[in-house]
């Protein structure tokens, strides 16, 4: 039984992967597709994208990092899987399910699944460019417009050599919109011999143990969930905080999170990403939406993180003078300076 951080194209980078993993409960990763498309990529691509390369292919916190490549050209994909391989990538996962209508106008994500033949040429062109102890995975909606060839992708894709295969249950059409078609999951992985990955619409402990019954699927990769409640995969192990503790502990990322983000990017964009994960938080988090109105103008990254650290201080007096005996478990892990 696994739990699998899906990536999350501008949402899961590095830092998110750094924070959600320092929790706990998450076993593996992948990270933001790596577009190609008619050449070998600069090496520092990689290494800015997946800044696990330099540590063995894992995070801070020990789980493992599979490295996604997103094309079309079956040659020009394997030529970076491999250049990938030799900077350290532990494993390569292929992107067919991104539904992005600027990543499919240009031949990449879902709409390849409107050529199963094509999506098994680059499984297999891969396969061979890697060395055999490297496993070659990949991911996949039920298909573009419709399921129609939803068995058929998944076929090429076992019988071009990939040792698993995650299944997002929608279609492109379908986009995010619930509900998840888990049962043709269930479909696939009854069809294929390969390891089946369940993945779609699963927010919560009830939607976990619900997938994997309707799925059948052992191990789920959670997205949009983990980023909304990063406790979610503890959860699920059984390893339960209560929801006025797990917001204290968010709080205590977020702060991390933003001052790593104020290292990485320039000033004027450190305010979208903490804004957009608060945002995501209060999917789940009632105390988020309460806090994003007193964030949302402020741009200044400085007076950002002043507001978060106040915001925690009061939200732990507050919950001290309620109960003198509620504390934090733990500090997240820390962040590379």
């Amino acid at each position: 039984m696994r739990i699998i951080l899906a990536p999350m194209e501008g949402v899961v980078d590095y830092t998110l992967r750094e924070l959600l993993t320092g929790v706990g409960g998450v076993d593996q990763c992948v990270t933001e597709f790596i577009r190609v498309s008619d050449r070998l990529l600069p090496r520092a691509v990689f290494h800015r994208l997946a800044p696990e390369l330099n540590q063995q292919g894992f995070t801070r916190a020990g789980t493992l990092v599979l490295l996604q490549l997103l094309g079309s050209d079956p040659q020009v994909v394997a030529e970076n899987a491999a250049l990938a391989v030799e900077l350290g990538a532990p494993g390569i996962d292929l992107n067919f399910g991104c539904p992005a209508k600027t990543v499919n106008k240009s031949r990449g994500g879902a709409v390849l699944l409107d050529e199963p033949e094509l999506v098994g040429d680059i499984v297999a062109a891969v396969r061979r460019a890697v060395p055999a102890h490297i496993p070659v995975s990949a991911k996949m909606r039920l298909g573009f417009r419709d399921k129609s060839r939803a068995l058929e992708n998944a076929w090429a894709i076992e019988s071009a050599g990939a040792q698993s295969l995650v299944v997002h249950a929608r279609t492109k059409e379908e986009g995010y919109r619930p509900p998840a078609h888990w049962e043709w999951i269930a479909r696939i992985r009854e069809a294929v011999n390969l390891p089946v990955i369940a993945n779609g619409e699963v927010w919560t402990l009830e939607d976990y143990h619900r997938c994997r019954e309707v799925s059948g699927c052992d191990d789920v990769m959670i997205g949009r969930g983990l980023v909304a409640n990063p406790f979610l995969a503890l959860e699920i192990k059984g390893d339960e905080l209560g929801r006025d503790a797990a917001w204290a502990e968010v709080l205590w990322l977020l702060e991390r999170f933003h001052r790593q983000v104020m290292q990485d990017l320039s000033p004027r964009h450190v305010h979208g990403r903490l804004k957009q994960w608060l945002q995501m938080l209060g999917w789940h988090f009632p105390q988020a939406k309460r806090l994003f109105p007193e964030l949302r103008t402020e741009r200044e990254p400085e007076r950002l993180l002043e507001l978060l650290c106040r915001a925690r201080q009061q939200y732990l007096r507050d919950m001290s003078a309620a109960d003198p005996a509620f504390e934090l478990r733990s500090a997240p892990v820390a962040l590379p300076a």
